[in-house]
């Protein structure tokens, strides 16, 4: 397929077809994603001006990176066209295709939805107005849930801070980018409390902080505070904050409060601003840990972190908690959300038992 007159690399030889259906690959799609941080501006004229646009709106650089991947697919599906010459017309075809030809799930038509208007009316300058195309299908999904065996083999099979890690994770009912974004300062041992900030919709809440996980999470605050102390000394840069807080408290990066609970060992640059500090553990490190483990304690599920959310809720549902309760601790905004749980309960139908466990009736 040419390339057009906007400077676009045309790297991705599957055209339209790839442009879309390459979206929901195992995760392949990041391999398109830019990776120099703070010198990487774009190519195109295009992808320039939506960087300029992200990082006017402060954007974290893993939305910068998935609203620079969607622009990127969108630009190969309307080639030999600029992006500069596009509107709604062609956002609603691209959106379209991705239901229609590659059934892509609602989550990822809807993240793809919000990526490329912004890119139009933000990055462009373009008017996108109303947009009609098909929405994608929705899909009911069970959730995999552990038992509590399962849960307490997986925890045995997991060594060090990976461990008290994936405790605190199912003990709060954290998601995976929760629990490594938790600070000092989330931290309520008094209350017994653990406060998300900026979770899922840039909301927040408080969730349960289970008393057996306090001892270690104060060992772990101490290690965390020696590492915190020598890169003090070392006259390193503090960690990352928001970009809002950075500006009104410019030292609050190198203030105990504000240091992750669970920092790597090592430190590592910036991919936003490439600026060398302490970051939290990377998530694929923890995932992996988790893999290893449920494979270690045998457990014949795919087990991920967020499988161990999923058993939270699940527990606590079938303890009697009542399901408001359970909306309100893990952060969801509809019942409805929660009540997928009600489906893997050990005892679906409010105990209703098979009539194969009834007995035989003799004729």
């Amino acid at each position: 397929m040419r390339g057009g007159g906007d400077g676009q690399d045309g790297t991705d030889s599957e055209g339209r077809e790839g442009a879309v259906a390459g979206a929901e690959g195992a995760g392949g799609w990041r391999s398109s994603t830019p990776s120099r941080g703070a010198e990487d501006l774009g190519g195109p004229d295009w992808e320039r001006a939506l960087v300029t646009a992200l990082r006017r709106k402060g954007m974290l650089w893993r939305t910068e990176q998935t609203y620079r991947m969607w622009a990127r697919r969108f630009a190969e599906f309307i080639r030999p066209r600029s992006p500069f010459a596009a509107g709604g017309e062609e956002v609603a075809d691209f959106l379209t295709a991705m239901a229609v030809e590659f059934r892509a799930s609602p989550a990822t038509q809807r993240q793809a939805l919000n990526a490329l208007v912004f890119f139009l009316q933000e990055g462009l300058r373009r008017e996108v107005g109303e947009l009609d195309f098909r929405r994608s299908a929705a899909r009911k999904r069970v959730p995999t849930v552990l038992s509590r065996a399962e849960c307490t083999r997986l925890f045995e099979a997991i060594t060090g801070s990976n461990r008290l890690m994936a405790e605190t994770m199912y003990g709060a009912g954290l998601r995976l980018m929760e629990l490594l974004r938790l600070r000092v300062h989330h931290l309520d041992f008094e209350r017994r409390q653990l406060k998300v900030y900026s979770g899922k919709g840039d909301k927040d809440r408080l969730t349960i902080l289970p008393d057996s996980v306090i001892p270690r999470l104060k060992e772990q605050l101490a290690q965390a505070k020696a590492w915190f102390e020598a890169d003090r000394a070392a006259g390193l840069p503090g960690v990352w904050v928001p970009e809002g807080l950075e500006r009104k408290w410019p030292q609050a990066g190198t203030d105990w409060q504000w240091q992750w609970v669970f920092p790597s060992r090592e430190l590592a640059a910036d991919p936003a601003s490439g600026v060398k500090r302490r970051h939290h553990v990377l998530d694929g490190t923890f995932q992996n840990a988790v893999r290893a483990a449920a494979v270690k304690a045998q457990i014949d599920k795919r087990v991920t972190p967020h499988v161990l959310r999923h058993s939270f809720a699940t527990h606590l549902l079938e303890a009697g908690t009542d399901i408001r309760t359970v909306q309100d601790l893990l952060g969801h905004e509809s019942v409805e959300t929660t009540q997928i749980y009600t489906h893997v309960m050990q005892k679906p139908g409010l105990g209703v038992r098979s009539p194969l466990d009834m007995g035989r009736v003799e004729s």
